[in-house]
């Protein structure tokens, strides 16, 4: 993952070293001696990076070097949503091809050394984009292009990997995939819908209007590939000296087969631009770098992804739509689980009235395309 966000800085991500959830450095140290066959290992400190939104992730540093530990959420979460197993997986099959992954380098299916299922990888140097690039790093628009680029250059490869040279032939259902999709995150915003209080009931009804008029108009899928299900520019990783190289693409606990542009779609939702309407701006809870100049559109991302995929793009409204319904659905479960005092108040910061905007968004893909 991330060791340094600049040339020489340590990463916005990572947190001073100290007590975290759900990791205890008096068992991960000694099960990584006996796993990496070291024991500098033994003598281990833990300091969280991210969030703490979605799994967890870990920067391990010992004597004998750092790894970064990934576990699910500590706590009931659903059968699937963090699927360790699943995303080793991924990362261990795209090993040796064209898409960028850190290395595994131990396992564990559950009990020691978190009693839930982990796995270890390498540290990865680099630089991960978030709302301000760091001082130093594509400050220019070239490079800023070049990041752009990159970024689909990498969507395309992971998209032209063969699934079963790779093993992961039966890595999931590629038949019927987007309307499963729309089905699956329908029962979830059900879900979070009869817990009450998330939203707004007039959002309520909007959102779920939504996914009435998805499920009613599902794509022909055209190709069926391996998908990150949550590609976007701080998921990945890039060069601290070269913009226009990504060293690793990270967070892939949502990949399966399917089709490949629910991708591009959810992408083109987290992208900004520097002149958005109103309609967008509205939907952009989280900030994004591309709003800076150098950094390509949404129609010129489309039409490299376009030309390195040869997929036809006319259908893209409707991935970008299904994208802000996801997007919504996620936050209102976040927000219904902050008020049934499941989770902290603090897992909704910067989520009030995020859900509306996102749907309002959605309908105005569908009727206008993303072009306006």
């Amino acid at each position: 993952m991330t060791a340094s966000a600049a040339p020489g800085s340590d990463s916005p991500r990572a947190q001073s070293p100290g007590p975290v959830p759900g990791a205890d450095p008096g068992a991960v140290g000694p099960w990584l001696a006996e796993r990496l066959g070291d024991p500098r290992w033994t003598d281990c400190t833990l300091s969280p990076i991210g969030g703490g939104r979605s799994n967890l992730t870990y920067r391990v540093a010992s004597p004998a070097g750092a790894v970064v530990l990934r576990r699910p959420p500590v706590g009931e979460v659903a059968a699937t949503a963090h699927d360790m197993g699943r995303e080793r997986r991924v990362i261990t099959g795209l090993a040796g091809t064209a898409v960028p992954v850190p290395q595994v380098l131990a396992s564990s299916d559950g009990g020691p050394p978190v009693d839930a299922p982990c796995f270890v990888m390498e540290l990865v140097d680099g630089v991960v984009p978030l709302g301000e690039l760091p001082a130093g790093w594509a400050e220019t628009g070239a490079d800023r292009g070049r990041a752009g680029q990159a970024l689909v250059d990498v969507l395309v490869a992971l998209h032209a990997v063969d699934p079963e040279a790779v093993g992961l032939g039966d890595f999931g259902r590629p038949d019927g995939f987007m309307a499963r999709q729309v089905r699956r995150w329908g029962k979830q915003w059900d879900a979070s819908r009869e817990s009450g209080g998330a939203v707004e009931q007039s959002t309520a009804d909007a959102l779920t209007g939504l996914a009435g008029t998805l499920a009613a108009s599902v794509p022909t899928t055209q190709r069926d590939t391996i998908v990150h299900g949550d590609y976007r520019i701080d998921n990945c990783l890039f060069d601290a000296d070269d913009p226009g190289r990504i060293r690793a693409v990270l967070d892939w606990e949502l990949s399966t087969l399917g089709d490949p542009l629910a991708d591009l779609g959810l992408l083109l939702v987290y992208w900004h631009e520097a002149d958005d309407s109103p309609i967008w701006r509205g939907a952009q809870h989280l900030s994004s770098p591309t709003r800076l100049p150098g950094f390509p559109t949404r129609a010129e991302v489309a039409a490299a992804y376009a030309a390195g995929s040869g997929l036809d793009l006319s259908p893209l409204p409707w991935y970008v739509a299904f994208g802000t319904f996801k997007l919504a659905v996620v936050l209102a479960g976040i927000l219904a689980r902050v008020h049934a005092g499941m989770v902290p108040a603090s897992m909704a910061d910067g989520l009030d009235d995020a859900v509306d905007p996102l749907v309002a968004l959605g309908e105005h893909v569908l009727a206008h395309g993303i072009d306006r």
